[in-house]
């Protein structure tokens, strides 16, 4: 039995207790090493199918735009300038199979093919396709 001497000892604590706050960090720690696993797709044991590209079916109805290295526009094999091509973009843009077709010079600068995406986008084009030439294997 502990028999304290005379004296006012009955103050406050001035030391915190942190056992408590230990015991939530190591179960919040070990929450987040049983959950960090699961967040990595890989982990997830899923085996996605694997295929050869295959060249899809050209309809006749589509609006090819090629966008040269200097950021000049050709509309159809037509030279346009951006306000016309906004407009153009408009009045197609409605048709249920219209798809715009995107052709970019590789040393264009990637400013001014998001700039022309960005364009046809406000104009409600929802169908775009970037094309690309495939590598010989």
């Amino acid at each position: 039995m502990l028999v304290r001497g005379g004296g006012d000892d009955s103050g406050l604590m001035a030391e915190m207790n942190v056992t408590p706050l230990v015991d939530v960090m190591l179960v919040l720690l070990i929450v987040f090493m049983v959950t960090a696993p699961l967040l990595i797709p890989q982990s997830l044991g899923v085996n996605l199918p694997k295929t050869e590209s295959i060249q899809s079916p050209v309809e006749k109805d589509l609006t090819k735009l090629i966008i040269k290295a200097d950021g000049t526009l050709e509309l159809d094999g037509k030279a346009i300038n951006d306000q016309a091509l906004k407009s153009a973009l408009v009045s197609k843009a409605n048709e249920p199979k219209f798809q715009l077709q995107v052709d970019a010079d590789e040393n264009l600068k990637y400013s001014r093919l998001a700039q022309v995406i960005a364009m046809a986008q406000g104009a409600g084009v929802t169908k775009l396709a970037l094309v690309t030439v495939a590598k010989n294997k």
